[in-house]
């Protein structure tokens, strides 16, 4: 073997170390808060705290309505806190849903080290949590971007009333290799987030909500996703919709509406 080629083996062994390595400073960009930090809104709202295991809190605020109708837990993207994220909770509040967001370990106040596995058991926590206060026929929910895999895991492992993904990705595989396609993903990954695998578990109607000019995430990825369970899932295109922008469309607000009418 000649020693060009041998360099070029060791300089691709060493980008996959290097990727496996620094992956999160890429693919979770969290906004941290302190700890007295105090969260302020125009609607009602408590600030809540999970504690999973010893060592770890999951932050939380819980908008609460007069009589709801149900909860909605929201699974945000993997940018900011639920500092930024909850202005979003009046999509659903306004039309008689209580909402609770949760920032992932090391977002705003939230605390413990990450891990696919880890982070899933919070979300199942919470979620048992939440069973305590609402009927589960009651309990909608609902994952935006990288928050869709954990939504759609939770999902199939329970029995919530809908489940709705916001611009959500085939699997964290398949994203990524959009931008690193010469690398193995399958061998450099540490999350991956088989939406495609937990989907065809859900037992629930399933709504996916996706722009047809989603750059980052493309359509493409959410109709594959539909033609795993075409009856159980419904997916709804938002004409010109980008990745981060659907809420500033009003077709976006009357499908939400309509969903949770139902």
């Amino acid at each position: 073997m000649s020693p060009t080629i041998i360099y070029i083996i060791i300089g691709y062994l060493t980008i996959m170390g290097v990727a496996y390595l620094i992956q999160e400073k890429f693919i979770f960009k969290p906004e941290k808060l302190k700890q007295d930090f105090e969260f302020k809104y125009d609607a009602p709202f408590k600030e809540v705290s999970f504690q999973p295991e010893a060592g770890v809190s999951i932050s939380g605020i819980h908008f609460h309505v007069k009589n709801p109708h149900g909860l909605i837990i929201y699974f945000h993207g993997n940018t900011r806190s639920i500092k930024g994220w909850g202005k979003y909770a009046k999509d659903f509040y306004r039309f008689g849903y209580d909402v609770l967001l949760v920032d992932y370990r090391g977002f705003g106040k939230s605390i413990g080290k990450r891990s696919e596995k880890a982070m899933l058991n919070d979300m199942q926590y919470v979620y048992d949590e939440m069973l305590v206060k609402f009927p589960e026929d009651h309990i909608i929910v609902y994952g935006r971007s990288m928050g869709s895999g954990f939504a759609t895991k939770l999902a199939s492992d329970n029995h919530p009333r809908y489940l709705i993904l916001d611009a959500p990705y085939f699997s964290f595989k398949k994203a990524a290799e959009r931008f690193l396609p010469f690398l193995p993903m399958k061998w450099v990954l540490r999350y991956h987030l088989r939406t495609d695998k937990w989907i065809a578990g859900v037992k629930c109607h399933t709504y996916i909500i996706h722009g047809t000019k989603d750059w980052l995430i493309p359509l493409k990825q959410s109709e594959r996703l539909q033609q795993i369970n075409p009856r159980r899932i419904t997916l709804i295109r938002i004409d010109g919709g980008g990745h981060n922008n659907l809420p500033s469309f009003p077709e976006y607000h009357n499908f939400i509406r309509d969903i949770l009418k139902i």
